[in-house]
């Protein structure tokens, strides 16, 4: 994780911290439950932020004995817990705005207005802080919930307009319910990718049956099976496979190994592990399952 990053989630939370502190005082004395929204929205920005912060420290950590890949998951623990924090405060949305939406309470509109201006403007200083273009999940889960806000803000402004112009009490909670809804699909998004990498399937773009049949291409390579693919975080592809050679020396079965590296390199797999065979072995499907062995079998064996 690079200094700049640190750098710019630390400004961000600060900038988070501001708006929500504004919010929170402009809703309680509006009445506006939108605005209530967009605070509650603004709070999970500011955890969500701190936990990024917190994780982007611990990332920049060297591989050692307690985590040999490194600490790259920490990062994806961080945006798992920032995505469900996400579904969360959208559940309580919701319910509020359900009761409000029953019965509208009178709001004060242009407070609503001038304090939901003022965190838009607090918003898009922060996304342009972050950037938009993310090679790590952990950033990319903060500056999710930064844009989120950022539409919920635009959102409460709108309901503020047809508040002062109209009297449509109604609108505030429709406008907090369009707030919860985007906060779920950010949360879900971020939650379903944080998933697939603790799960260890295979990452976006990749399919073992087809790097297998690349690999076989390789002069030299008779068969490749016990084929897995998975993420060690994200954007960090891993591969391992059992490759069954001719017998030959080792120098020169270093040679077809070195290939079927540069070759997985070019495909965007840094990190690969290589089991070179010149036998068939017990396990020789594509994808293998490992052969459990039960309590008379183990007894056998002693």
């Amino acid at each position: 994780m690079k200094q700049v990053s640190i750098k710019k989630l630390s400004w961000a939370l600060a900038v988070t911290l501001i708006i929500f502190s504004g919010e929170v005082i402009g809703g309680i004395l509006s009445n506006s439950l939108a605005l209530l929204s967009d605070a509650g929205h603004v709070l999970t920005d500011a955890f969500a932020l701190g936990l990024s912060l917190i994780a982007s420290m611990v990332m920049r950590k060297v591989p050692d004995y307690r985590a040999t890949y490194g600490y790259q998951r920490i990062g994806i623990l961080a945006a798992l817990i920032n995505g469900v924090s996400l579904v969360v405060i959208a559940m309580f949305i919701f319910v509020e705005g359900y009761k409000r939406f029953k019965s509208p309470p009178e709001i004060n509109s242009d407070v609503m207005l001038a304090i939901a201006t003022a965190g838009l403007i607090g918003n898009l200083v922060m996304a342009w802080i972050l950037g938009h273009k993310h090679d790590d999940l952990n950033i990319k889960s903060a500056w999710l919930h930064v844009i989120g806000d950022t539409i919920s803000s635009a959102g409460v402004i709108a309901a503020g307009l047809i508040i002062k112009f109209t009297g449509w009490l109604i609108v505030d909670p429709i406008v907090s319910g369009f707030v919860g809804v985007i906060i779920i699909i950010g949360g879900v998004r971020v939650i379903k990718e944080s998933l697939w990498i603790f799960l260890e399937l295979s990452p976006a773009g990749f399919k073992a049956d087809e790097i297998a049949k690349v690999l076989s291409k390789v002069p030299g390579i008779i068969n490749i099976h016990d084929v897995h693919i998975w993420s060690i975080g994200h954007g960090i592809p891993a591969f391992s496979a059992h490759v069954q050679i001719h017998d030959q020396k080792i120098s020169e079965a270093d040679c077809i190994r070195k290939e079927i590296e540069h070759m997985l390199l070019h495909l965007g797999i840094l990190h690969s592990v290589i089991q070179m065979e010149c036998a068939e072995c017990d396990k020789n499907g594509l994808y293998c399952t490992p052969k459990t062995i039960d309590a008379a079998d183990h007894k056998h064996q002693h």
